[in-house]
């Protein structure tokens, strides 16, 4: 990606978004002829120049201070996700290695957390959403991962190009839009990721929906929320969702899905449970 067109696209985007009279702007009687702010306005309520602020827009700022970054991100309204998006894109992060990234391989420790969790859907999401690791109930719920090619074990890539992950998916087009959010926030992240842009190439050409979702620059990163699906046998389960973070490896996520106790959902899950549970071993005398 190119980082000044990033960045300058993000910042035309949100300022477009924000309504003069919710950021307090009164009225001058100017015709506007883009919605949302103007370049002065978010200039003014940013607290710099608007000469400054058209350099920010076009890239051309170089490394603004936190605080400038900090102001913009007020006057823009942005929320947790936009902000730390921002700061990707303005080169506020630790410096990024260039080059090829190394193959993500998860901790035998935590493939034993995730074994640990049985009664749950439970996977481990890397950069661009790639799944490296999922368990039994997760594969019943989604699909089986391990069971497809590596190329092809991705979240997003199951969601917006798998014809299954529009049954399954109750609400497919909030799902399948927030998994074009979490790639726009791992781009910022990772603008040299060569696999990152190899699969956001073939999701433009795969999914008709795309390529409008990724020109909105929205992006996300995610914690908790809700999700559900629909499953052949077990009928439809509601999911609290967590995605937790590690600290020595930010670029993996465990994500849990869980059910409310007692719940249509619970029931339906222990149904799940029982029809994918392994055979018991027989034992012959």
């Amino acid at each position: 990606m190119d980082q000044r067109t990033e960045i300058s696209d993000f910042l035309r985007s949100r300022r477009a978004r924000v309504h003069p009279q919710d950021a307090g702007v009164p009225d001058d009687g100017r015709v506007r002829r883009v919605p949302g702010l103007r370049r002065d306005e978010v200039a003014r309520l940013a607290n710099m120049s608007v000469e400054y602020y058209t350099r920010l827009e076009q890239g051309r700022a170089g490394n603004p201070s936190p605080e400038v970054l900090d102001a913009l991100a007020e006057a823009l309204r942005l929320d947790a996700s936009e902000r730390e998006h921002l700061k990707d894109l303005a080169g506020r992060r630790a410096p990024r290695r260039r080059g090829p990234l190394a193959a993500q391989r998860v901790r035998p420790g935590l493939l034993l957390t995730l074994q640990s969790l049985e009664s749950v859907p439970a996977f481990i999401i890397g950069r661009r959403t790639d799944v490296l690791a999922v368990n039994r109930l997760a594969k019943a719920v989604m699909t089986d991962f391990d069971a497809l090619p590596a190329k092809r074990r991705n979240l997003a890539r199951w969601y917006l190009l798998d014809p299954e992950a529009r049954e399954r998916v109750v609400d497919w087009e909030t799902v399948a839009r927030d998994s074009v959010a979490v790639l726009r926030f791992d781009a910022g992240r990772h603008p040299d990721d060569r696999q990152l842009a190899d699969l956001v190439g073939e999701l433009t050409l795969g999914c008709p929906e795309f390529s409008g979702w990724w020109n909105d620059h929205q992006v996300l990163r995610r914690t908790h929320g809700r999700k559900a699906y629909r499953h052949p046998v077990a009928g439809e389960i509601e999911f609290a969702y967590e995605s937790l973070e590690f600290p020595d490896d930010p670029d993996q996520t465990l994500c849990v899905y869980n059910v409310e106790p007692d719940s249509p959902s619970a029931q339906a899950l222990r149904l799940l449970d029982s029809w994918t549970a392994p055979a018991a071993p027989h034992t012959g005398r």
